[in-house]
């Protein structure tokens, strides 16, 4: 599932069924599965297994997973596989593939023809890599330009085109009940991420990971760096926050963000895994709008709310993000960004209120802190008169060259202190210093991103360099 080409950036993508798929007439999202070591199939035998069960009437059998037919084509790929029992994963694939018996009154997609199956299934069970694809519908989003920098691609899509993204044969299959508003996705802008990942070479433990899982372990651990979207999205975000969208909005008020993530949809190329819900249109942001024809009568549509933009961010958006991801490739290993950075500053964008002030004032102190700032002992002794505050609103100042930056931090981390430790005298924080918190940050992570990319010291001897060089 890679990106569909696109040299030019033309107005409107083109997304021919051939880019979609090793096999066109398949209808499975995704191109390239890695394959793994295992025994050569017999593919005539294959083909004739699946066509025993492409045979069965519907409604099909009450224990699909028990019948011989079914049975028989388990047991080619197991074989093949060499990774035991297939039975759940192969059942997925059936289905994922259009398994006539299981199509039910309401008909949907046409079944793949069984020589395709045979073919799919036997790339799919011994794959040991796959291909996602993460669809971020940009809601509340002002007209951006199209784009693409590293696996990402923002730009808009026709019904069809949204269709062949999301792969509509495919949920059809699996939720026959369950209908998909193209049309009115199709009104949206789109953030398109595409990787290659890893995966279990075992289909079973693919299909069904809990029966895999170790009993022994703690279900009620919590992993402090959780991710609430996937890396290869929070990565391309973290690059899309960098840009000054705080400068650009015009309705601060309301939000400094040009767009929001409702929802994540993710089409994985991995035939023994069962697709995603569909995707729910009403969870987006749209809004009624009124016209009159040419009779003078009144009709109603609707149109997806915006936060609207200043004029020229589009230009300045799509020079800038090129730019930004090889920047962050070039940052890679950096251990300027060792500490949870990039992190922070997607939690910031999801959070709302003073989380959202906390979250940004974190991403300052993951950025510029260190555990000397609290432990003296740490310092050299001409540093040891300084508060831990003192000390990062410093390096804030130093780093971004900017003296007031000093006093914004102070003034910031003074809100922070009150809600924190629950001090009298806390009032509403204005929308001049929620801006302020996102602002400091980007403009941080940005000269972070600059030294990490050049080349830079390590971060123990950048801090100390930004620390000697005194008060702004």
């Amino acid at each position: 599932m890679r990106l569909l080409p696109k040299d030019d950036l033309p107005d409107r993508l083109e997304v021919p069924a051939t880019d979609l798929s090793n096999c066109p007439q398949s209808g499975i999202s995704g191109g390239n599965l890695g394959i793994g070591a295992g025994m050569m199939i017999d593919q005539v035998a294959l083909v004739a297994a699946v066509e025993q069960v492409w045979e069965i009437p519907p409604p099909g059998p009450q224990n699909l997973l028990a019948d011989p037919r079914f049975l028989a084509v388990a047991e080619i790929l197991s074989q093949h596989s060499g990774t035991g029992k297939v039975a759940l994963a192969l059942s997925n694939a059936l289905r994922n593939l259009g398994l006539p018996c299981a199509r039910g009154q309401a008909g949907g997609p046409e079944p793949e023809q069984p020589a395709v199956v045979a073919e799919a299934l036997a790339q799919g069970f011994r794959a040991t890599t796959t291909q996602r694809r993460h669809l971020c519908p940009l809601d509340l989003a002002d007209d951006l330009p199209p784009m693409v920098f590293g696996g990402a691609r923002i730009d808009r899509f026709d019904k069809d085109q949204l269709e062949a993204l999301i792969d509509r044969r495919r949920l059809d299959r699996c939720y026959p009940s369950r209908s998909v508003d193209f049309a009115r996705l199709a009104q949206l802008q789109w953030l398109v991420v595409e990787e290659e990942v890893s995966i279990d070479p075992r289909p079973e433990a693919r299909a069904v990971p809990i029966l895999f899982q170790r009993m022994d372990q703690d279900f009620g651990a919590v992993d402090p760096l959780a991710r609430r979207f996937p890396a290869a999205v929070e990565g391309t975000l973290f690059c899309l926050l960098l840009a000054p969208w705080e400068t650009w909005a015009t309705m601060l008020e309301v939000d400094w963000r040009g767009f929001r993530f409702p929802w994540i949809y993710t089409v994985d190329a991995d035939l023994a895994v069962q697709p995603a819900a569909p995707p729910d249109a009403d969870a987006l942001g749209f809004e009624p709008v009124f016209h009159e024809d040419a009779y003078g009568d009144e009709h109603e549509s609707e149109r997806p709310v915006v936060l609207t933009l200043d004029d020229g961010v589009a230009q300045d958006l799509s020079a800038g993000m090129v730019d930004v991801w090889a920047k962050r490739q070039r940052a890679a290993g950096s251990d300027l960004f060792f500490t949870p950075v990039e992190h922070f500053m997607v939690r910031a964008f999801q959070s709302a209120g003073v989380d959202e002030l906390l979250a940004h004032m974190t991403v300052l102190e993951a950025a510029l802190g260190e555990e000397a700032d609290h432990d003296k002992r740490l310092r050299p002794k001409p540093e040891r008169t300084l508060s831990a505050t003192e000390r990062m609103a410093r390096k804030v100042a130093w780093l971004l060259g900017d003296p007031t930056a000093a006093d914004a931090y102070r003034d910031l981390f003074r809100i922070r202190s009150l809600f924190v430790h629950g001090r009298a005298g806390l009032g509403t924080i204005s929308t001049d210093q929620r801006v302020m918190a996102r602002q400091l940050a980007r403009r941080v992570a940005n000269m972070l991103l600059d030294l990490a990319a050049a080349g830079s010291p390590p971060r123990a001897a950048v801090l100390a360099q930004l620390l000697a060089r005194g008060a702004p």
